[in-house]
């Protein structure tokens, strides 16, 4: 690390034993995540107040390289195993090992981004109210049957009606399935 950890007492002491356990928690990730430029923590003395008193609040922000960062500023509200320290440290620092590891997913672009199901018109429904066809943003028109419309909604269908689907390769051409009714605004429901 570039500079040596910042912790700053808020309401107390300075307590040594705290600042060797932020300290070997920082070396920790370190050694597993890479370098880390500088460590900020913050440990505020529990407050008198009757929803979250007894409490302590512990804030860590690190700094990466490149102006990167990674913060854990809240505290879980009314744990009660925040009025020991060394478990509110410890808790704080797991926090900030699970964002960091996020962050190095993101980097090294191993998080999965899901597509968004893609949206379609109701263009027709059949008489019988066995079937209907959908036209895709790209202007393709694709069946669907009943059984594909979700929670049994086909009974809210009307042509003009906008859904979300699944497409998928059936006997007589692309046909969707998991067609999901969307609200109002195109919002699903």
């Amino acid at each position: 690390m570039q500079t040596p950890v910042e912790i700053d007492f808020q309401g107390m002491e300075p307590v040594d034993f705290v600042r060797d356990e932020a300290i070997e928690h920082v070396q920790k990730l370190e050694k597993r995540y890479g370098r880390i430029t500088a460590c900020r923590v913050a440990v505020k003395k529990p407050s008198g107040h009757h929803q979250t008193g007894g409490l302590y609040e512990i804030n860590v922000w690190l700094s990466l390289p490149e102006g990167r960062e990674v913060a854990v500023v809240k505290t879980p509200q009314l744990d009660e195993r925040h009025s020991h320290l060394i478990f509110a440290l410890g808790d704080a620092f797991k926090r900030a090992e699970r964002r960091l590891q996020d962050h190095v997913r993101k980097l090294q672009r191993q998080v999965k981004i899901h597509e968004e199901a893609p949206v379609g018109t109701v263009t027709q429904l059949s008489p019988d109210a066995e079937f209907g066809f959908l036209t895709t943003a790209d202007g393709r028109e694709i069946y669907f049957h009943r059984n594909s419309v979700l929670h049994g909604q086909y009974s809210r269908l009307k042509v003009g009606s906008r859904v979300s689907f699944a497409e998928e390769m059936g006997d007589k051409g692309p046909q969707a399935s998991s067609v999901r009714p969307l609200g109002r605004h195109g919002m699903r429901l």
